[in-house]
């Protein structure tokens, strides 16, 4: 055979393989449609799907891709795992207290009121202290073998929204306070507060009318776009109670489809793009405060900041309430002396 045939025999064959690489590569492509947590148009959310969403595809040359839904857009905010199951969707990016019903575990892991100072706190406790394990042992328990998680950790500290100052634990004596039912609202009534449950959609209109006189809201950035801090002009930040931690859960048999390359991306793509969301909102949260105070940003309102001590002092009266709420089931007093034995690690807890 002459020299030229050979060659293009051999281009043809390449060719080929080329065109069979492409194809096969482009029909194994996974998409992961997700319901989030967070609501259409937040600051986070845009954040994320502006600029994550695509990393993972190119992470992954086409292989992985994302879909990430607003909250309640494919199914009731609470039904995500069973949407997973069923495969209307393909994983969340929910909040783990959603779920508190099934187990109190949920409710542990999902937002320990009062517990850490920041956000880079909390993330350690799921990424190093055993968190994800727990939270993967949970879910084992409701539906084995059916979800397998990714990560978890929150994203911001909420900021606080109030019509009065409220500067120490002692100034909350008597405040109506719209708070989730559960343990936010043991922690408010411990300190003398009186919580209502309120939905967020009615919260403008209760704060205006004096329903309430603060709320358990959520970040300095979005309490400021819905106007919150308009109407209640006395916000404390950074804020003394909640980071809802949010969960990335898929399906176990995805996940075991798209083998260890896929799984090693996925995770490296969702620790990368939590930590640098947090940095974003963070960003975001300081420069609208910095404007309040300044003058330049929403009219009069003052910023209240707590002292290290007070923080610590709400922290001491909240951790009556998590171990009660952690007595509750098995899985709930693991996650309930997991979480005390990493804040003594860190200082946040005497030993």
């Amino acid at each position: 055979m002459k020299r030229k045939d050979i060659m293009k025999r051999f281009l043809i064959g390449a060719v080929a393989a080329a065109a069979l690489f492409v194809a096969n590569t482009v029909g194994a492509q996974t998409v992961l449609k997700l319901q989030a947590s967070n609501a259409e148009g937040s600051f986070a959310l845009n954040y994320l799907n502006k600029t994550w969403v695509s990393k993972l595809e190119a992470m992954t040359y086409g292989n992985l891709r994302v879909d990430i839904r607003p909250s309640s857009s494919v199914v009731p905010h609470r039904e995500t795992p069973q949407a997973i199951i069923a495969g209307v969707l393909q994983g969340d990016l929910n909040a783990v207290a959603y779920f508190a019903d099934r187990d109190p575990v949920f409710g542990v892991l999902g937002d320990l009121t009062a517990g850490y100072d920041s956000p880079e706190q909390k993330q350690m406790f799921f990424r190093f202290g055993g968190g994800v394990e727990l939270l993967q042992k949970s879910w084992d328990k409701v539906y084995p073998g059916q979800l397998h998680v990714v990560g978890a950790g929150p994203i911001i500290m909420e900021a606080f929204v109030s019509r009065r100052p409220i500067k120490s634990v002692y100034d909350f004596q008597g405040v109506k306070i719209r708070s989730p039912a559960g343990m936010a609202a043991e922690v408010f009534r411990r300190i003398g507060a009186k919580p209502k449950s309120i939905p967020f959609h009615e919260l403008s209109a209760a704060l205006e009318n004096k329903v309430v006189d603060a709320a358990d809201a959520s970040s300095y950035t979005n309490n400021t776009a819905l106007g919150f801090n308009r109407i209640a002009k006395f916000p404390i930040y950074p804020g003394i109670h909640s980071m809802i931690v949010q969960q990335f859960v898929i399906k176990k048999s995805i996940w075991d489809q798209i083998g260890p390359n896929g799984q090693a991306a996925l995770e490296t793509w969702y620790y990368a793009a939590w930590t640098d969301m947090s940095r974003a909102v963070d960003l975001q949260d300081h420069k609208l405060v910095e404007a309040d105070r300044d003058g330049t940003g929403t009219p009069g309102v003052r910023v209240v900041s707590w002292s290290q001590e007070e923080r610590d002092r709400l922290r001491a009266i909240a951790q009556g309430v998590w171990k009660n709420i952690g007595n509750k089931s098995p899985l709930a007093k693991e996650a309930y002396d997991s979480h005390v034995a990493f804040m003594k690690t860190m200082g946040l807890l005497k030993k």
